[in-house]
């Protein structure tokens, strides 16, 4: 009986052992293979990164508030004509609507839709710098647009309802310091001896890669090119801002298949 009792007491010890065996197996830290990196609680969002979006610039805006009566208006040729001349000021210079349909052609795009669109800038003639959030709400009337201009230019900043977040504000120059660094940088004139199908041309660049288009938003004079990397002409015919727009978002959306 006592060889008996030594033998169940030796099968326990051993299968005490063997679970001690196992245990210090499991508490002990693997290995790291040579040339198979382990991930170690890596969060999947942080290595996501946004796809590629577009900016524009609009150039030379005629955007310029005087006080016309009681009243502080933007001016305009149509309506400010006779002001300007007695101002000795060129009224066909005054042309505030093709900055708003410039950027109606823009929050009415399927890249804005989408929510490829980074932001616009609009520069003015009078050297001011005017930022345009994207998830502002661009009035559909030229009053209503020419009132929020009055507004932002003379308060400096327009904030949405029930936020305090800035929609449309007055920023410093110059504007390259608010461009992403890898961005690529195009601007667009008649005269330039770049003449190219644009969606030829969106197609050449990397899909990953942030897209700045620099469109003139004035009826006579060029843009300033100084800070592009490339200047192109997309018709042998003078276009209007809005359609040259229309046209990059159109190509834009087929490069990178929004429907």
């Amino acid at each position: 009986m006592a060889i008996k009792g030594a033998k169940v007491v030796n099968k326990k010890k051993r299968k005490r052992d063997n679970h001690e065996e196992q245990e210090n197996v499991t508490n002990h830290e693997l290995p790291e293979l040579s040339g198979i990196p382990i991930t170690r609680n890596i969060d999947p969002n942080t290595s996501r990164r946004k796809p590629a979006g577009v900016i524009f610039i609009l150039e030379n805006a005629v955007l310029e508030v005087a006080k016309i009566g009681k009243n502080y208006e933007l001016l305009n040729r149509d309506d400010h004509g006779a002001f300007l001349m007695r101002n000795k000021k060129d009224p066909s210079y005054y042309r505030p609507d093709i900055c708003h349909h410039a950027l109606l052609s823009i929050w009415d795009s399927t890249i804005a839709m989408a929510g490829r669109l980074r932001v616009v800038y609009i520069k003015t003639q009078q050297g001011s710098l005017i930022e345009v959030k994207p998830n502002v709400k661009i009035p559909r009337t030229y009053n209503e647009f020419s009132r929020l201009m009055v507004q932002l230019l003379q308060k400096l900043s327009i904030t949405g309802n029930g936020t305090r977040g800035k929609l449309l504000h007055m920023i410093k120059n110059p504007v390259t310091q608010y461009l992403p660094p890898n961005s690529r940088k195009i601007g667009f004139s008649y005269s330039s001896d770049k003449l190219i199908k644009i969606r030829n041309y969106v197609d050449t660049i990397s899909s990953d890669t942030d897209l700045v288009f620099v469109v003139g938003a004035m009826s006579h004079g060029k843009i300033q090119n100084d800070y592009t990397d490339d200047c192109i002409a997309i018709s042998s015919y003078n276009l209007s801002a809005a359609f040259c727009i229309k046209s990059i978002c159109l190509a834009l959306a087929d490069k990178w298949d929004i429907l």
